[in-house]
């Protein structure tokens, strides 16, 4: 790279240059920014007995698990695990962990007050500590959060974690998960939360830990679930979500669930379904098949 020192609007230009590959090339180098993981290229395998479960139940989608020890993906639709939807609440994973690196969740006994106004569920009407807000899937508590966080360190912390293809800014800072153009695959959704259980993101011990145990949906004598539901409603289509993993005492196995009711009939049974039909995909591959419901 040569610079040309000697004309005053060269000498700008070139300063300007200077400082934009210089900010490029320490972020890049920066372990405080977290890459999606580069590693022996993983199998894929098509499981037809994904399908299956999908047709049984009357609803599209892919079921997607990927299988830790062996580096392999399995799901009935690879093409639809690589198409980009809205994250909906499994995005409450990565604002609970920008919330409490930056403070404005400051522990999980953190409580998210409620204004006494009627809310979509009533789960909702109550005070909530930080597990229950996640668990409830509160919507209205994380909209607080994520407007008190603010949209210019949302991005900076979404880039950081390298988390989807998400956009925002001032005007759509407590929706953006929900509606609009922001996007996460179902491959980008295991990457994220495979560097989640590896301790791979630039994230404090703290928060890491805090997350991990809210995440836990259910612990059993040979398993521990971990996961995130999500729906979304964009110009009447409805999308289903359930994101996480399950650690054995000798694998981890890790899913991302994304389903479409076949007719608006179908639309209420899906939210049930994103978790029965992923349990029964994972009872696969852990020797109880399929897992409890409950």
């Amino acid at each position: 790279l040569i610079f040309n020192l000697t004309c005053p609007k060269m000498l700008k230009s070139n300063l300007i240059a200077l400082c934009l590959i210089l900010c490029c090339s320490c972020k890049n180098n920066n372990p405080s920014y977290s890459k999606p993981l580069e590693e022996k290229k993983a199998q894929q395998i098509v499981h037809s007995g994904f399908q299956s479960l999908l047709d049984s139940a009357g609803v599209k989608g892919s079921i997607l698990v990927y299988d830790s020890n062996n580096n392999i993906y399995y799901s009935n639709d690879f093409q639809w695990a690589s198409r980009g939807n809205l994250p909906a609440s499994t995005f409450k994973i990565a604002n609970s962990i920008i919330g409490l690196e930056t403070g404005i969740i400051e522990s999980d006994s953190t409580k998210f007050l409620w204004d006494g106004e009627e809310k979509y569920l009533d789960a909702w009407e109550q005070d909530l500590i930080l597990k229950d807000a996640f668990q409830f899937s509160c919507v209205p508590c994380y909209q607080e959060v994520a407007r008190n966080i603010g949209a210019y360190e949302m991005n900076a912390y979404v880039e950081k974690l390298a988390y989807g293809k998400l956009v925002i800014d001032f005007s759509n800072i407590d929706v953006f998960w929900l509606q609009g153009k922001s996007k996460i695959n179902q491959m980008e959704q295991i990457d994220f939360l495979r560097r989640l259980h590896n301790s791979q993101l630039p994230i404090s011990a703290r928060t890491e830990r805090i997350v991990k145990e809210i995440m836990i949906s259910e612990e059993k004598e040979n398993y521990t679930l971990r996961g995130k539901t999500g729906l979304s409603i964009e110009d009447e289509k409805h999308n289903g979500w359930y994101v996480g993993y399950a650690e054995t005492d000798n694998n981890v196995f890790f899913f991302a669930t994304n389903l479409e009711p076949i007719t608006t009939a179908d639309v209420n049974s899906l939210i049930n379904k994103r978790v029965v039909l992923t349990k029964n995909a994972l009872g696969n591959f852990m020797g109880a098949s399929p897992l409890p419901d409950s």
